[in-house]
């Protein structure tokens, strides 16, 4: 496995994740299985859902190993751990979307997970109505990693990412999908700004994000969105003339911002 740098194991520390596989080799991002999760209780520890999942089955599966799976799955895709500040960040704002949860599911799944952010240029660069071809999708992959992925592997692979950009909405349709816009929330957009800001991005850069992009959100739609965002609360936004600043006070706390000084 390649040496992480010193900056993404500051990122790690945070909740992102560097590995080179992935949850999607083998699962979808499990946004179903999230939602159970996160209804049986708001505020847990990471021992708190293992009990939930492997103990009380509140996922309903039928065999110790697959609840054990599960978690795992789970655990590796979104943290289910709220000292980490990407989880603890996607729960606040999971409580305050109504709209459209999956989007947040898929920013800190992306944040987490290479192999689905590996995928991202391939979904992103499709047309409105452009047909979803899983073969292409696995000579994608290939050509990224040459003879890293058998056979099996890569339509396994492929079939899973086709599954969560369906679960995010980026993708309709049962047997034939197609590609269709999401339609970006503040709530989302303001994790989004956060995920930037985390990796380094300020001011107008925030908005031109590959976290935003992944919202179908031009710059322009993302700012209106901000906007909305910090008269809710949920972020601070201030601008001046063209000089944009976003900061998250109700999200970061003093050992995360020297964290984030000491990288910048």
């Amino acid at each position: 496995m390649p040496q992480l740098t010193g900056s993404e194991r500051a990122m790690k520390r945070l909740g992102f994740g560097f590995e080179v596989g992935g949850v999607h080799l083998a699962r979808t991002m499990m946004v179903d299985d999230l939602k159970l999760t996160l209804l049986a209780s708001e505020k847990r520890s990471a021992e708190d859902y293992a009990f939930a999942i492997e103990e009380e089955n509140i996922l309903g599966k039928p065999s110790a190993q697959s609840r054990k799976l599960a978690f795992r799955h789970l655990r590796k895709l979104y943290g289910l751990d709220p000292s980490l500040m990407l989880f603890r960040s996607f729960s606040f704002f999971y409580a305050r979307e109504d709209q459209s949860p999956q989007l947040l599911c898929l920013l800190i799944a992306y944040a987490r997970d290479a192999v689905l952010r590996l995928s991202a240029p391939f979904i992103l660069d499709m047309k409105e109505g452009e047909p979803f071809n899983r073969g292409t999708l696995e000579a994608y992959i290939e050509g990224l990693y040459p003879g890293r992925f058998s056979e099996a592997t890569l339509k396994s692979t492929a079939q899973n990412l086709a599954g969560t950009w369906t679960q995010s909405g980026h993708l309709v349709g049962r047997v034939k999908k197609i590609r269709s816009p999401v339609i970006a929330t503040p709530a989302a957009v303001s994790f989004a700004l956060l995920l930037a800001f985390l990796r380094g991005g300020r001011g107008e850069l925030l908005f031109e994000s590959e976290y935003v992009k992944l919202l179908d959100c031009s710059a322009g739609e993302a700012t209106r969105l901000a906007e909305a965002a910090a008269r809710s609360g949920l972020i601070t936004l201030k601008r001046v003339g063209s000089v944009i600043e976003v900061t998250f006070p109700r999200l970061l706390n003093a050992e995360e911002m020297e964290l984030l000084r000491e990288q910048s």
